[in-house]
């Protein structure tokens, strides 16, 4: 037997020679033992290959034999055990029947799959409500003929049987498939599995595609107006009350008081009164809308409810993209399970609809989540120059949370809070620290922004 050794002291007389090809030294080391260690050693060697085929056998076993072909081969056992010890014909036939039903499924299994699978689907990207189509081609790369089968498709929580005849050499079987989205998330299809067995299930052997194809189920959104004409601090809009030095909104014109800068130095002003007067401003800004979504469970009266929320969410933010604004979406973060005060704001990608609405699709309301409060604090430091933030929640939030959410606002921020209460009256309240709107469908979104809400 032979191993390389360390350098280090032994006892053990050992043996050592070079050989050389090609370049290559390669240093082989052989150790002479007695006959009780070379006995112990070949123990443990054939322990660890036993554990080893035993390990390999369970996992074919547990892929191939299904339930019922378990319950077969116990039952085989358990008839030859009794009619051996008590002589029971009963038990000898029970099993010669199970042995035989054993026998005869094992045909099924021989050969080996050649197939060649390809998953299509017409689009990644639907609106809840819709269908994905999509289409199978499976063709038998072997020469040999493939006995018919079964694919397997996972879909999101469900699973497609797609039967596959039998197939000559290079033959070809296609099928369509619809796939329903019919509510908002992200449904995963795949991985694929060909699986080929006896016709009452007993064995089966299984070939797995490991790839997964991703289908984004985007919210329901509502076509709403413009936010250009209601939206304040915007460049093309209504300048803000706060005086500045510099800006492009003409306001007045003062005296000049030390640090002033030269440029804004009014000199018709200065030449009729003697003084040195300077151009003061109204600032104006480019409106930046932040959009909270509360995924608090128990705000919402059911999951409807919420849907409709996200879908409230996703109309607001996707038209403000679409006009160009800055735009922030955040929802309420997990909270740890091992408790304390760790609250955290899930900020939404918004670069473009596509990408506001893909992580639409994948948001989830919680039981133990950020509160709506939290999250408009935690907006107010994460976000910078905000002009109008929508908190949108469900039925169940009082109207005082609604209120302490936009107090955590910044000073001159516009909050406007839409309630989702399905089959509720839409209304509108103003209070001084927060406009409340209330609407029963997501059709009731535009119908009151088109009254200038936002103005």
């Amino acid at each position: 037997m032979t191993f390389h050794t360390e350098s280090r002291l032994t006892r053990t007389a050992a043996a050592t020679g070079t050989v050389t090809r090609a370049g290559t030294v390669t240093r082989v080391s052989s150790v002479r033992r007695g006959p009780v260690a070379n006995t112990v050693w070949r123990v443990r060697v054939a322990w660890l290959r036993t554990r080893v085929a035993v390990r390999a056998a369970a996992g074919w076993l547990r892929d191939t034999v299904s339930p019922a072909g378990a319950v077969l081969a116990l039952v085989a056992v358990a008839g030859l055990v009794a009619g051996a010890a008590y002589g029971w014909v009963e038990a000898w036939a029970a099993a010669a029947v199970a042995a035989i039903l054993l026998v005869l499924c094992v045909p099924f299994l021989l050969g080996a799959h050649e197939y060649r699978l390809q998953l299509v689907l017409d689009r990644d990207r639907v609106v809840a409500g819709s269908e994905v189509y999509g289409r199978l081609d499976l063709v038998n790369a072997g020469n040999r003929t493939a006995l018919p089968g079964v694919v397997d498709i996972p879909v999101g929580a469900g699973l497609v049987e797609v039967h596959v005849p039998l197939l000559r050499g290079g033959a070809h079987h296609s099928h369509d498939l619809a796939i329903a989205a019919e509510r908002r998330g992200i449904i995963d299809v795949g991985p694929m599995t060909v699986s080929r067995g006896d016709p009452i299930g007993i064995l089966r052997r299984e070939q797995r595609w490991p790839e997964v194809q991703r289908v984004h189920v985007h919210p329901v959104t509502a076509r709403i107006p413009s936010m250009s004409a209601g939206l304040v601090r915007d460049l093309e809009g209504t300048p803000t009350g706060t005086l500045v030095d510099a800006d492009l909104s003409f306001h007045a014109v003062r005296e000049y008081v030390p640090g002033d800068s030269q440029r804004h130095v009014h000199w018709k002003a200065t030449a009729r009164t003697g003084r040195l007067m300077v151009r003061q401003y109204e600032e104006s800004r480019h409106a930046r809308i932040a959009v909270l979504l509360d995924v608090d469970r128990a705000e919402f009266f059911d999951d409807d409810e919420f849907e409709t929320a996200v879908s409230a969410a996703a109309s607001i933010g996707v038209q403000a993209v679409r006009e160009g604004r800055e735009v922030s979406a955040g929802v309420g973060g997990a909270l740890p399970d091992f408790g304390g005060d760790v609250l955290t704001l899930r900020t939404l990608p918004t670069l473009t609809p596509r990408a506001f609405l893909d992580a639409m699709s994948g948001v989830e309301s919680g039981d133990r989540v950020t509160r709506v409060e939290q999250v408009a604090a935690l907006a107010a430091q994460t976000y910078e120059h905000l002009s109008v933030v929508f908190l949108v929640t469900g039925s169940q939030l009082p109207l005082q949370r609604l209120r302490q959410a936009a107090v955590a606002l910044p000073a001159g921020v516009g909050a406007i809070a839409v309630r989702c209460e399905l089959g509720a009256e839409p209304s509108l309240r103003r209070t001084r620290e927060v406009t409340v709107l209330t609407i029963g469908a997501l059709g009731d979104l535009t119908r009151m922004l088109a009254k200038g809400v936002l103005g």
